[in-house]
């Protein structure tokens, strides 16, 4: 019988590893807190309506990539793509438009896309999400740009650029759309399938389009920022006039569109380029009419999302350190299966200080046991034998000196603590 692996596009993440996520997440609670935002925990799967009407039913991720399902009382079910549309339905259910605004929240987990796999890309894949929902205001979208690069200055990572764009609003993209389709329709011919069914539905995700061929045809295409009305104007320009306030380097790319059909007026990517390369760690927008897409009021909102997996490749990439893997502090060595107990008590008691502990569950000999010590890094050694077990002593070996001392087994713990805090053991 073949024995049973992880599905294609996902994978496990294992200890080596899992720390470095656990201190990004760790960096995304900080900057949260310091920025005001608040965690919500949303379902991993939602009403397949709110993805089809919320991100748009011509987009590739409903089109393409959801995972839906019919559940047992026939309703469909979609597990989660993003997070935005989740966000927005949770702030119209729970009536949050009734305390002050905006309403900013924070949330992070797996999502679902049914994608090709690769490097940095799988169909579970974790996100941090950030939203800043109830107001208009530009400096809601300086503030979401400002809240992710700012997770990514405390990890670490160099040469962040901010790339941007303005998608215009419902009064000033149809202008656009008439000026990209009268550009693109003498080259339709040219590209691929999809962008020529995107034509006449959606012709500025053409631009998205990540196939050469089609990104060359489209290579001098018309910007939107021409086409902008005044309001999305004036607000593209508080929002460009704020990152250079706050010395953010940032570039306008006219080809940014984003692939969700709710963006309205800003769109953004962060970038961390390293020699030459450049890879997006987070992208964003605002969202002004996402809620009444689902069936609320109009409500404003503006946010990003970053993909875990992305921001650790990258921190890789650039060679920047997370800091130690953490590591199990003592060994508690039974010297025999008569002090097997007191071993386990003795870690017991030095959890219950703080202090991490581990033991041998098999009943090795001691030279066993020291080389899983010494495989797990320790920096103390607790034996425990018939003789220690009888005069109520404990031996305590200090591995990084290899000095070895013999304590009283009611002092051991202070003993620990006092030599780990003179720094002998670093």
């Amino acid at each position: 019988m073949d024995s049973i692996k992880a599905p294609r596009g996902t994978r496990d993440i294992l200890g080596e590893e899992s720390w470095k996520w656990a201190r990004v997440l760790s960096v995304c609670r900080e900057v949260a807190e310091d920025f005001g935002y608040r965690e919500v925990i949303l379902p991993i799967f939602e009403h397949t309506e709110l993805f089809s009407r919320g991100i748009g039913d011509a987009t590739d991720v409903v089109e393409k990539e959801m995972y839906t399902f019919l559940d047992r009382g026939d309703r469909s079910i979609t597990l989660r793509p993003e997070l935005t549309a989740s966000m927005m339905r949770s702030y119209l259910e729970h009536d949050m438009r009734r305390g002050p605004q905006p309403v900013k929240l924070w949330s992070a987990g797996p999502m679902f896309r049914y994608e090709r796999p690769q490097k940095g890309r799988y169909r579970q894949f974790t996100q941090v999400d950030f939203e800043v929902i109830g107001v208009m205001s530009p400096l809601a979208d300086l503030e979401s740009i400002d809240a992710a690069m700012e997770i990514y200055r405390r990890l670490g990572l160099t040469n962040l650029e901010v790339l941007i764009n303005s998608v215009g609003c419902p009064a000033c993209r149809p202008v656009y759309r008439d000026a990209l389709r009268g550009y693109l329709a003498e080259r339709l011919g040219d590209m691929c399938e999809t962008c020529q069914a995107r034509f006449s539905r959606n012709p500025l995700r053409i631009l998205d389009c990540k196939k050469p061929d089609c990104k060359a045809l489209t290579e001098d295409a018309p910007g939107m920022t021409g086409s902008l009305c005044a309001e999305c104007g004036a607000h593209f320009g508080q929002v460009m006039s704020g990152l250079a306030g706050i010395g953010a380097a940032a570039r306008v790319d006219n080809r940014l569109v984003r692939g969700l059909d709710y963006y309205t007026k800003t769109a953004f990517e962060v970038l961390a380029g390293e020699l030459g390369s450049q890879n997006a760690v987070c992208g964003g927008g605002r969202y002004d009419n996402l809620a009444e897409s689902i069936g609320g009021p109009h409500v404003p909102g503006v946010g990003f999302a970053s993909g875990i997996e992305r921001v650790v490749l990258t921190l890789e990439g650039q060679g920047v350190s997370l800091g130690d893997e953490p590591r199990t502090e003592i060994y508690v060595i039974a010297a025999s299966g008569e002090t097997a107990m007191e071993a386990a008590s003795i870690a017991h008691e030095l959890r219950v200080a703080g202090l991490s502990a581990d033991m041998d569950f098999t009943g090795r000999g001691i030279k066993a046991q020291m080389k899983t010590a010494s495989s797990l890094g320790v920096s103390f050694v607790c034996i425990i034998g018939d003789d220690e077990l009888n005069a109520g002593t404990v031996s305590i070996k200090n591995m990084a000196s290899g000095e070895q001392i013999s304590a009283p087994r009611g002092e051991m713990t202070k003993r620990i603590l006092a030599w780990k805090e003179s720094g002998i053991n670093a």
